[in-house]
Formats: C-alpha cells, sequence, structure tokens
C-alpha cells in the first residue's frame, strides 16, 4: 500500500516533510552547542591519527581526551523525548516544544567523544523504540 504523498507537489510523504523542517533545524549554528566542546579542552597535546599538534578535549562519558574533530556537542536529554512529544503536535512533533529542547543552554548539553556520542544515540533510538 502506497503511502499517501501530500506535501511538496505530491512527492514527499508526511515523514518526508518532517525529515526536511528537522535538517534544516538542525542546520543551523547554535553558538551553545559549539562552545560546550571549546569548553571541555583540557590541554594542547598530539593528534594520535596525525602526529600534529592539536588541542585535546575531554569526553564527558568516557573521560578520555581527544581532538575537536573527534567530539560531539550531546544533548543530555535527546532532542526528541523517549516518551514522545506531549501536547498538539504537526507532522508527529511538538514544534515548539522541539525548538526549545534542539537550542538548549549550556547546561543541556555535554562534550562526548564521536563513538560516546554513537553509543548514547543508539540507546536512545532503542529505548524510544521499545515504548512507541
Amino acid at each position: 500500500m502506497k503511502k499517501p504523498k501530500p506535501h511538496n507537489s505530491g512527492q514527499w510523504t508526511d515523514a518526508r516533510k518532517r525529515s526536511f523542517a528537522m535538517s534544516a533545524l538542525r542546520g543551523a549554528r547554535w553558538p551553545v552547542k559549539y562552545q560546550t566542546i571549546k569548553d571541555a579542552y583540557v590541554k594542547d597535546g598530539i593528534n594520535p591519527a596525525t602526529g600534529r599538534k592539536c588541542k585535546l578535549h575531554k569526553c564527558a562519558q568516557c573521560g578520555n581526551l581527544f581532538p575537536q574533530k573527534d567530539m560531539a556537542a550531546d544533548h543530555i536529554d535527546p532532542v526528541v523525548p523517549i516518551e514522545g512529544f506531549t501536547g498538539k503536535t504537526y507532522l508527529g512533533y511538538n514544534w515548539n516544544e522541539l525548538i526549545q529542547r534542539l537550542y538548549c543552554e549550556a547546561d543541556g548539553f555535554q562534550a562526548l567523544c564521536k563513538e560516546c556520542h554513537k553509543l548514547k544515540t543508539a540507546d536512545e533510538r532503542a529505548l524510544r523504540k521499545a515504548t512507541s
């Protein structure tokens, strides 16, 4: 059974439009997010992958030191709540709540290495799937 495509002149489903909107929102450069990684700076060191000098940042999860490019600013509380959104939704999201969660203040972020961030995100997705 084909899903209806009521958006973009009959080319997009609700899910595709939601994905487009989320991508656009996530693409905005929220300064607080990037400051989180800068604040995780510990010391100058050597990048193990290149042997060059770099600034090393501490992962809040594993405690190891990584170059800035190997760090991610993680939302402590996931942007899409594990239990789902509350209140009025459009395309499955309460957009006002989503924007508040996406653009949170500094105390809502933590600096994680990319591997810890990947694992945390996978755990959150699994929990979300198990509760839906």
